[in-house]
């Protein structure tokens, strides 16, 4: 009996759209580039869908019966193409399943499409050239007879894809847009987005793996000053979602959008992955890359040579530098430097511990991998800063500035360790100079790096440049719309500032992303303190401290806002928490300060203010702009502390 979509014009399943009679392949309306042969296989599998269709059925579709070929061989090479430009994986299909010894079958679900097929006057575009050996010979070397890859290495060779793809993606992007660019927009640089890889190794434990891969490619690529590149947060608010690439790409206001798979099976790597143009409707490439431990080294050189050669006039002689570098790196150590980018990421006290566990592996097992101190260095630089204030600053600042020297020593170029530093200078040394200059100096080395941003726009709003401070933030904000970090980031300094309704209004915003995060409803609550409206205040510090686990900072809001609002019964009670935590963690001093504050206790205030001092307290960086300590402000001792601090002169705003 006939399929109901035997005789279709067009096909769809999934995002994809298949005209059978003009023999194209759409994915989200985007034309997909697949040869005859490859194309063929598809359709039959189209017209049958669900059923099995065997290699001699599709042996008769794509060659004569006289024909001289290695049909095996053939076959398999088309078949995989398929899977190829479809992002499919043969060991977890989703649209084509092996069965092994007779045929394949489609097996995702299939309807007629009644849209009009493709103008057959569209320009096709090339593919790109592949990146590793000819297809045939690397189907020869993974395949089983029926076509199915084979994977049987052991672990690392992560780097070395996301190498290869990194630059066989600015390759093709950087290629096609210098020659569809005209004169009037010559000057105007590529933005694109990542979107994050999709696991399809099958097993959930491994989502830290094709997310690293995501912030990879996100990382190098961003170190290109032709491109400007979506940041990771914003990058990951589209992990599982399956909006039209358009629809994103007009939500990020980017010209183009990288997506793909990832596959890990042992020590042994698939990356699959495709570039759209959306501004100018084209699909420009996809390919498929693989690699074992064995070949690092010849594979890097030969692409890193082939594409720098390719593209060297949109490069500054920096970038080409940085990458033809061949950097070895232990494949213990990458799977460590994952998995502590992984709980980094998280952005909690258990998870920087936990951060801070993998990348100290990581530089054990490879004292050479300058990412892997620059993400220590970016643990210890935060875990001792009042929103987490788990560690004394006298531990965390001198493995901070190590970690950040030590990753610096390694490769001067490296952004994320001269924001550490800097931050480090901030949050602990007081040095505001060095601090100043170590943002501006990240900013200089990566122009697409949103975090350096962020930081210094936090240095800025502490020294009382309430509106450079706004400016950094949004463009933070600009390369990463959709992080929560710098979406509160934001409304903290409107806090800060004093502009307590913006503040509201912005923190509102940012808990409409995601209810669960608690730094919103910390400052949200603050913020109505500040306007004497305890009635909404309090709620919203009690959710903080739940959702918080009643940590330090959380606790001593909430007790503060009882003082103040005359319910010392339960101020006293948290402040009695405090003290028993005290004994099994650190708190610092400077939670305590805002609690005597809530209570009137001005002076007992000042006595825990100046002991934080000792304490090098991250709290007192915000002494001359916290809202919670302006009853202090007129004390001798509060302006003596002021000048200890030794604070820039304040600019005008």
């Amino acid at each position: 009996m006939e399929s109901p979509v035997a005789s279709a014009r067009a096909v769809r399943f999934g995002v994809f759209e298949v005209d059978l009679k003009a023999g194209e392949l759409r994915k989200h309306g985007f034309r997909m580039k697949l040869a005859e042969q490859p194309f063929q296989v598809l359709a039959l599998l189209l017209e049958r869908p669900g059923q099995i269709v065997t290699r001699e059925e599709l042996r008769a579709r794509l060659w004569q019966g006289d024909t001289f070929v290695d049909f095996d061989h053939g076959l398999n090479n088309a078949v995989m193409r398929v899977r190829e430009v479809l992002l499919d994986s043969s060991d977890h299909p989703r649209y084509i399943e092996t069965i092994p010894r007779r045929g394949y079958r489609f097996v995702a679900p299939v309807e007629e499409s009644h849209a009009q097929a493709a103008a057959h006057d569209r320009e096709h575009l090339p593919s790109a050239p592949s990146h590793l050996e000819s297809e045939p010979a690397l189907e020869a070397a993974i395949s089983t007879p029926d076509g199915q890859p084979w994977w049987t290495a052991r672990r690392g060779a992560l780097a070395v894809a996301a190498f290869v793809l990194v630059v066989g993606l600015l390759a093709i992007l950087l290629r096609n847009n210098r020659n569809a660019t005209n004169r009037a927009n010559a000057g105007r640089s590529t933005s694109l987005v990542v979107l994050p890889l999709e696991n399809l190794s099958g097993e959930k434990d491994q989502d830290y793996f094709a997310d690293g891969m995501t912030d990879e490619l996100i990382a190098n690529l961003a170190k290109i000053r032709s491109l400007h590149v979506i940041s990771r947060s914003t990058a990951m608010a589209y992990k599982g979602t399956r909006k039209p690439l358009s629809e994103i790409a007009r939500e990020l206001n980017v010209d183009a959008v990288v997506e793909g798979t990832v596959m890990r099976v042992g020590g042994r790597v698939r990356i699959t992955a495709e570039l759209v143009q959306v501004s100018t409707d084209h699909h420009l490439w996809a390919d498929t890359y693989e690699s074992q431990i064995g070949d690092v080294l010849a594979l890097q050189n030969r692409v890193s040579s082939a594409i720098v050669n390719e593209i060297r006039i949109n490069l500054t002689p920096e970038e080409r530098e940085r990458l033809a570098k061949t950097p070895a790196v232990s494949p213990e150590a990458y799977e460590n430097y994952l998995k502590g980018l992984y709980y980094w990421n998280k952005r909690s006290d258990e998870n920087l511990t936990r951060a801070i566990t993998y990348f100290e592996r990581a530089t054990i097992l490879d004292p050479q991998y300058a990412l892997a101190y620059a993400g220590l260095s970016d643990c210890y630089a935060i875990i001792s800063a009042e929103i987490f204030g788990t560690m004394p600053a006298s531990e965390a600042a001198p493995k901070a500035k190590a970690a950040a020297l030590r990753a610096l020593e390694l490769d001067p170029t490296l952004v994320e360790a001269q924001t550490s530093l800097a931050t480090e200078k901030f949050n602990y040394e007081w040095d505001w100079s060095g601090a100043s200059e170590g943002f501006e100096r990240a900013i200089g080395l990566n122009p697409s790096y949103a975090t350096a941003y962020q930081r210094y726009s936090l240095y800025l709003i502490a020294v009382g440049r309430a509106q450079e401070s706004f400016a950094q933030i949004q463009k933070a904000r600009e390369l990463d719309p959709l992080s929560l970090s710098i979406n509160f980031s934001l409304g903290w300094r409107l806090y800060m500032a004093r502009q307590y309704d913006a503040a509201i209004a912005q923190l509102k915003d940012t808990l409409d992303m995601d209810p669960s995060y608690e730094l919103p409803h910390l400052i949200v609550g603050q913020a109505y303190e500040q306007k004497g409206d305890y009635a909404q205040a309090i709620p919203e510090l009690r959710k903080a401290v739940d959702l918080s686990h009643g940590t330090p900072l959380m606790v001593s809001a909430l007790a503060h806002a009882y003082g103040r609002s005359g319910n010392r019964v339960e101020a006293e009670k948290l402040l009695a928490q405090l003290k028993i935590k005290s004994t099994t963690q650190y708190v610092s001093p400077y939670y305590f300060a805002i609690v005597s504050v809530g209570l009137g206790k001005n002076e007992e205030a000042l006595d825990l203010l100046e002991k934080a001092f000792g304490d090098r307290s991250n709290g007192l960086v915000f002494l001359q702009v916290e809202p919670e300590l302006d009853e202090l402000r007129s004390k001798a001792r509060f302006v003596a502390l002021e000048h200890r601090l030794g604070f820039p002169v304040i600019r005008g705003n």
